[in-house]
């Protein structure tokens, strides 16, 4: 903040040093100017960037920010790490190092209705002990997350969330967003090294403008503001990041010390409120001017609904209110989940809905034979992003909302994301409509069609599909798959159109010298597909099963089942009764692995990889201490990633598992557990350890 005076003398020392000859100033006379240069220019950063309200014309700005350019690149030794001249840096990055934030960036849980926020609020009661409690609220903003580092009143790093562990280090291309202070004034408040939280976002009329003219040049646009933010903070090249006209909110101190290394948060600014009215006078954009104290949770209510009202006119999007205890010295008491903080919660607006005409239905084939019927719509604009197709489930669905062809429907974006059809709108009919006739035969590959009995979805159960056999072949080669790198969706299609790949242990036969002489594929992409399908083929066995695409067959039950067999093909010998008594795997799931398992022709391509050179055994089985055992992980480990704990116990032969129950052998518990401590301590059979414990155990 800047009083008026002051505002109105930089204002007139702005008029004096535009109209200033420095050509002939010496090296005592150029450390005065550039000083000037630099408070003057911040102080135009301020109101044009966090108040949006300048008060001199671009073409002034510029000239005050060439004439500090100047001087200090004749001055080299007047160069400050703060000075505005130093937010675009010289070098491209050619890669983002990793950072260890100095706290967790949890997400936060969320609500979407009135009764979610009063439960929210019965719990905070009940373990505080409070009649009532104070909350700040304020704006959830809809951009890319980023942890700000600042040690002795200098902006020393900026991350991105990454894992909520680790993130990127991309303080360069942070330094290039005038809304974020390379240096503030922290040790005014007894402060040495802080961590501040916050958001790097797109006002919505500069989105527009840049979606505009990268039309004109034939550019792609950007989905939405969001996309376009996050996109933007992990460019290569700085200068190209300060083009986008980013901005960042700050909205959280998560950590903050003093010169004897002792943390102050909660013990002279105590409130959350508190934190964000420093901020602001120390000249960060944040949401002091929209922020509210409320008394108790029905005051809350009311501001959200206030702010639901009014979003499309706020500058920026936003899709909720976050909600946060005031009081900073609760958050002791109240503590974290393993993914949630328990002192603030997010209540998320209604979906962005519109309102379109379904033009035609298609039936699209997914790679288990699942028929989906897909309504192609009139392109309609719904949150910032083009929906031009949906999914109508299935017939049940259809037949529920009574959706015809050419009928009008109420679409929206399911938290944000997913377009969904929220109901047809029957007053806009015409007589056109017509009724969604369901196909008797698969549309890919002609074979009938079945609806098996208890399921609300067709299938078409020929394993030969065309339309089967390609989204299996993605699925095979995702990353979480085999992680083939250079097989795009698009590529495996015109590879399978040109006869290529007819099923998946082709892709180990592929003809390399035909793929030169397609249009795109040059020597070098050649070598480096050829280079990583033969990477492929040293992939754990547990990578190789979740390839297969059994139904109902993730990631964790695929490394269940590989820590109870040598080969991928022993899995035959199992029986499903024999597959139930395996961790997290009921009924249903044993029965398509048994059938999966005992269909010839899914293990003739078992076979047919392994004769390929593809890995189908496991190298061995350890007899050590941890096989067979199970483990769940809770709170933060300190010491070890929580995947690295993970790779620990299956070199060993264990298996870890993601919730608690009697098949649990160990629980390991970290900083700050989660409810799965309180839900192991009821099960007598389940030993609890700590983290040092369970590092002896696998020494």
């Amino acid at each position: 903040m800047y009083d008026k005076s002051l505002e109105k003398s930089l204002i007139e020392k702005s008029r004096e040093l535009l109209r200033l000859d420095v050509s002939g100033l010496s090296r005592e006379e150029a450390e005065t100017v550039v000083r000037d240069l630099r408070d003057i220019i911040r102080y135009h950063d301020w109101r044009y960037y966090v108040l949006a309200s300048p008060v001199v014309s671009d073409y002034e700005y510029d000239k005050l920010f060439k004439l500090l350019k100047y001087l200090e690149e004749r001055f080299p030794d007047l160069v400050t790490p703060d000075s505005p001249t130093q937010r675009v840096a010289s070098e491209i990055t050619k890669m983002f190092p990793q950072v260890k934030h100095l706290t967790p960036m949890l997400s936060l849980d969320n609500s979407y209705n009135e009764n979610d926020l009063r439960e929210f609020d019965r719990r905070v009661r009940e373990i505080t002990g409070l009649d009532a409690v104070e909350y700040a609220v304020e704006p959830k903003f809809d951009g890319a997350g980023i942890s700000l580092l600042y040690e002795n009143d200098l902006f020393v790093r900026g991350a991105t969330r990454g894992d909520g562990e680790v993130g990127e280090d991309i303080t360069n291309n942070l330094k290039t967003i005038k809304t974020i202070p390379l240096s503030a004034s922290f040790s005014k408040y007894g402060i040495k090294r802080v961590e501040i939280r916050g958001e790097v976002l797109v006002r919505k009329d500069v989105f527009k403008e840049l979606n505009e003219e990268r039309l004109k040049e034939g550019l792609t646009i950007f989905a939405n503001p969001r996309n376009m933010a996050s996109g933007s903070i992990r460019l290569q090249d700085p200068k190209e990041v300060a083009s986008r006209n980013l901005e960042a909110f700050v909205y959280q101190i998560t950590y903050a010390e003093d010169e004897e290394g002792v943390n102050v948060l909660r013990s002279k600014l105590v409130k959350h409120s508190q934190h964000i009215q420093m901020l602001d006078q120390l000249k960060f954009k944040t949401p002091f001017q929209v922020i509210r104290v409320c008394q108790g949770i029905e005051e809350v209510i009311q501001y959200c609904d206030y702010w639901q009202e009014i979003r499309d006119d706020y500058p920026y999007e936003i899709d909720g209110m976050v909600i946060k205890v005031n009081d900073t010295r609760l958050y002791e008491k109240l503590r974290f989940t393993s993914h949630y903080p328990r002192w603030a919660i997010a209540y998320k607006f209604k979906a962005r809905q519109g309102t379109t005409k379904i033009k035609e239905v298609v039936f699209q084939v997914g790679r288990t034979g699942a028929i989906t019927p897909v309504a192609k719509l009139e392109p309609v604009e719904i949150g910032g992003v083009i929906v031009s197709s949906v999914s109508l489930m299935n017939e049940d669905f259809i037949r529920e909302k009574d959706i015809r062809i050419r009928d009008t429907v109420l679409v929206e974006r399911a938290g944000d994301v997913i377009p969904y059809v929220v109901m047809v709108v029957k007053e806009a009919r015409d007589g056109d409509e017509k009724p969604i006739q369901f196909p008797q035969t698969c549309p890919s590959c002609g074979y009938p069609i079945k609806r098996p009995i208890g399921e609300s979805i067709y299938r078409c159960f020929n394993i030969n599909c065309p339309s089967q056999v390609i989204e299996r072949i993605i699925h095979f080669t995702s990353k979480d798959g085999m992680d083939i790198r250079g097989l795009s969706e698009a590529t495996i299609k015109k590879f399978y159109n040109l006869g290529l790949i007819k099923s998946i242990p082709d892709l180990y036969r592929l003809n390399y010298s035909i793929i030169k002489q397609i249009k795109g594929f040059g020597e070098k992409s050649v070598q480096n597909l050829k280079t990583s399908i033969e990477e492929s083929k040293t992939r754990p066995i547990y990578k190789l099963i979740y390839s297969l695409g059994i139904r109902y067959v993730g990631e964790t039950t695929a490394k269940t089942l590989s820590s109870v067999v040598k080969c991928v093909e022993d899995l035959k010998e199992f029986t499903k009764e024999e597959l139930t008594q395996l961790q997290d795997i009921g009924e249903k799931v044993a029965e398509e692995i048994y059938n999966f398992f005992h269909n010839y022709k899914n293990l003739e391509i078992i076979y047919q990889l392994k004769s390929l050179g593809v890995n189908t055994c496991r190298e061995e089985i350890r007899e050590g201490k941890l096989k067979g055992q199970v483990f769940v992980f809770t709170g933060t480990m300190k010491n070890l990633t929580r995947e690295r704990a993970k790779e620990m116990v299956e070199n060993l032969g264990g298996i870890v598992s993601d919730s608690v129950s009697k098949k649990v052998n160990y629980l390991v518990v970290g900083k700050e557990p989660g409810s799965k401590l309180q839900k192991a301590k009821k099960i007598p059979t389940i030993k609890i350890i700590s983290e040092d414990e369970f590092i002896e155990m696998v020494r």
